[in-house]
């Protein structure tokens, strides 16, 4: 198993770095990795490391992509973007503007729908390992996620949750092509039916995706009429799914093909979980913690009190002369590891209640205890 780098080590900056400051190491790092700025034999490790610093800079230069990165580290990543999805939105264009003296080539789009940084920048080379990117892509559909809200007793003992969702779908009646049933795409005029373009600006030949057919070489000329075109229609769907005892905030769960539709075949869904805050509980990891109140005679002589669970009360004793603050833990009460689904414990603080409103055969009583005690009151 590969071990993924840090993308902060990766650029050389810390968490705690700022846009100004990444941006700043990833131009250093880019005109010295750059592979049309090395020796040939060179060339292919500059290339591993090009692509390496763009992607870490890629997502540490997106907000959103940053916060899942530092949050849930590269499954955040992975889990939710596609590679192309990845380097989608980041500002190439004017760092390599910076490093290249504005040789980026006009008409050229770095880092959008069109095709990545990597794609125009070697032609439409994958580097990623998995064979040429350019031309007719057979795309996956997008990926979905919603946050899902549940109360503690469903995250400690799981439930099955039924939500709506929007959606794309295949166009029922053209089955996604987007033409008229009976009609024939013709031959893309601006690629030829090659499905790519070629753009030329001084050491760059940029190879790109034909953004008139899309990479397909061929367009519609009689568009389907219920999709106007697009192949695709939103929808809304009711999705159930199963939510496993233990999990917490911050969980998520993946619901495979429940996405939208692609070429390449349907997208996922995920299940970002939020647990509500509890009136009585507190989640510690697995554990639970709750006050119970008790009076001041069940602290000092002791005694025995009905604590509530989620699995229902038990009784619990409590030593003589517990102090307010004391916590005892009630064993196999707590929350289901969501992986082993051993338990873990209640956690129980004891809060002593002063008596107020004393009549005075309980005031003098009181007095008593205190002169016995020598406690002076005076």
């Amino acid at each position: 198993m590969t071990t993924q780098r840090d993308y902060y080590e990766i650029l050389g900056v810390s968490k705690s770095a700022t846009i100004d400051e990444i941006k700043k190491a990833y131009r250093m790092l880019a005109m010295k990795y750059h592979p049309d700025r090395v020796e040939a034999s060179q060339k292919k490790e500059a290339e591993e490391k090009f692509k390496e610093i763009s992607e870490a800079y890629a997502v540490l230069s997106d907000e959103n992509k940053r916060r899942l990165y530092d949050q849930y580290g590269h499954a955040g990543i992975d889990q939710r973007y596609s590679t192309e999805d990845i380097f989608r939105g980041a500002d190439f264009s004017s760092i390599f503007e910076e490093v290249f003296g504005g040789r980026g080539g006009a008409g050229v789009h770095f880092g959008g729908a069109e095709g990545s940084i990597f794609d125009e920048l070697f032609g439409g080379a994958d580097i990623f390992g998995g064979g040429s990117r350019r031309g007719r892509r057979s795309r996956q559909g997008r990926d979905l996620q919603i946050e899902l809200e549940i109360t503690l007793e469903e995250a400690v003992f799981g439930t099955e949750k039924t939500f709506q969702i929007s959606r794309y779908e295949f166009c029922p009646t053209c089955k996604g092509t987007g033409a008229k049933a009976g009609s024939k795409k013709a031959t893309c005029s601006y690629c030829h039916g090659t499905g790519q373009v070629t753009v030329s600006q001084g050491f760059f030949h940029l190879t790109q995706t034909c953004t008139k057919c899309g990479g397909e070489g061929r367009v519609i000329t009689t568009p389907c009429p219920q999709c106007a075109g697009q192949g695709r229609l939103k929808v809304a769907r009711k999705i159930s799914v199963k939510v496993p005892a233990g999990v917490d905030t911050g969980s998520h769960l993946r619901v495979r093909g429940e996405g939208e539709e692609g070429e390449g075949g349907k997208g996922d869904l995920f299940v970002l979980i939020a647990v509500k805050k509890h009136h009585l509980y507190e989640r510690q990891d697995d554990n639970l913690l709750c006050e119970v109140h008790i009076d001041a005679a069940q602290a000092i002589l002791g005694a025995e009190v009905d604590v509530p669970t989620l699995y229902g009360n038990v009784k619990m004793k409590i030593p003589s002369g517990t102090q307010s603050g004391k916590v005892f833990r009630v064993r196999d009460k707590g929350v289901p590891d969501v992986r082993t689904h051993v338990k873990g414990d209640e956690l129980v603080r004891i809060v002593v209640d002063i008596p107020q409103g004393l009549n005075a055969a309980q005031r003098k009583l009181i007095e008593e205890f205190a002169r016995l005690r020598n406690i002076d009151l005076s």
